[in-house]
């Protein structure tokens, strides 16, 4: 028996070898790539649910697609993560959030410890409402400017976003908390699902230096019915990629699944409870499994420049790899593809404080106000060319990976620190290195 186990290992490895999960790509949909080695049927699946990710809901009844919202802040996932990438956050009050949402709660905690929802508009401010359900009103946002003036004398602009809410269709909000988010990039996801829970905690019990914790946020499970380790979302807030799917497709777009089989309502919004719906669910489990196995599959650009071994020495002796670690290895998957890899994501997955300037005061979970997830940075240097802009960090307010670098504090505050020190070369060649990712 364990010969056969032993014979099943290789073969296992030997296939999931020959499937690349990284792509030769630097073009505009070197975000959108399939795993290498696929089988037909494979390819079949990633593409059915890719079209379900481009898809526009619409109102129901119509003969596909429907069961948009009732609420809803877009029409399809595409909208908020173009080409699989980021969003990008309005460039003043006067422009509406495109690819942007803003969560919302109150103080306390729900049945599970996560944020408490507000009684009249839940966790999340849908603007849109299908005709006959008024939206919940509209945040803008304005910037606030600031400098920081590196050891060398060179100045660096940096900006900060402040929400205003206007036209509330349920009346006043009250003493709230906010957080407004970006679409974040969805490639890669599949690899980042199959680490293994030991292994995220393992580096939260890591002694670290510099005053680096690090540790795993307890979420709730909505599939699995139980608490589970959070690796999705800003604060790692959400624990498997299903959930994730189907928890944006509730809270963004209206649409219901097994997993989430109510409509976004809340008690008092009555409109919205009596609108007409695109049935039961409007997501069908298969769609939820094309969904699934087309992010899961989307592969991870490849870097770019194999000869930055100066910004990586320096990515190394600035204290960046304590958080954004370059190496880990998947475990168990229901895909081979996914199991057993080493990948290069430059994560650790764990939440951190990141201090003051980068808090939004709104605890998720274990997650508090200054903690968030160490943003994974493979393919990171492509933002700009497939999106059109550099929106980094969880409102977009970074415009360059210099200003994501200041904005870090907390326990990311000596890194920040000794880059800021960097004489200017010194920087660019860190800069370049993390283009090359």
């Amino acid at each position: 028996m364990r010969t056969l186990l032993a014979v099943l290992a290789v073969l296992w490895a030997q296939a999931a070898a020959a499937t690349p999960y990284t792509v030769p790509d630097s073009g505009r949909e070197a975000y959108s790539r399939p795993f290498g080695g696929l089988t037909d049927a494979q390819m079949e699946s990633f593409y059915r649910g890719r079209s379900l990710f481009n898809q526009n809901w619409v109102i129901a009844p119509a003969k596909e697609g429907q069961g948009l919202g009732p609420l809803y802040n877009r029409l399809g996932c595409v909208s908020c993560h173009p080409r699989e990438g980021r969003g990008a956050p309005p460039d003043g009050p006067e422009m509406r959030m495109q690819s942007m949402l803003v969560r919302i709660s109150i103080p306390g905690v729900d049945a599970h410890g996560g944020p408490k929802p507000h009684p009249a508009y839940g966790t999340q401010l849908n603007e849109e409402g299908i005709p006959g359900v008024p939206g919940e009103g509209r945040a803008m946002l304005s910037w606030v400017e600031s400098f920081v003036t590196l050891a060398d004398g060179e100045k660096i602009a940096m900006r900060r976003p402040e929400i205003n809410f206007v036209d509330l269709g349920y009346g006043p909000l009250g003493e709230i908390l906010i957080s407004p988010r970006v679409g974040q990039q969805v490639y890669g996801l599949g690899l980042l699902d199959a680490v293994d829970d030991s292994t995220l905690e393992h580096f939260a019990k890591a002694r670290k230096p510099d005053g680096v914790r690090g540790r795993v946020n307890r979420v709730w499970d909505q599939e699995g019915g139980r608490m589970a380790i959070g690796r999705f979302g800003y604060k790692a807030n959400v624990p498997t990629l299903r959930d994730q799917i189907a928890g944006a497709a509730n809270g963004d777009i209206g649409i219901t699944s097994v997993i989430f089989p109510q409509e976004n309502c809340m008690p008092s919004q009555r409109a919205c409870l009596d609108a007409p719906s695109g049935g039961y669910p409007e997501l069908s489990a298969k769609d939820l499994d094309d969904m699934a196995f087309h992010m899961a599959h989307l592969a991870v650009p490849g870097p770019r420049n194999t000869d930055a071994k100066r910004g990586d020495a320096l990515f190394s002796k600035l204290g960046c790899a304590l958080c954004h670690r370059r190496n880990l290895v998947t475990g168990n998957s229901k895909f081979p593809e996914l199991a057993h890899r080493t990948i290069h994501p430059y994560t650790d997955l764990l939440i951190h404080d990141m201090g003051n300037g980068l808090s939004d005061g709104r605890p998720d979970y274990l997650a508090g106000g200054s903690e968030w997830r160490t943003a994974p940075l493979w393919g990171i240097g492509l933002a700009a060319k497939i999106n059109g802009h550099a929106g980094y960090l969880h409102d977009g307010r970074a415009r360059t990976l210099s200003e994501a670098v200041l904005w870090h504090g907390g326990e990311a505050r000596r890194s920040r620190d000794r880059f800021a020190a960097l004489p200017a070369e010194e920087r660019r060649a860190l800069i370049d290195y993390l283009d090359s990712l």
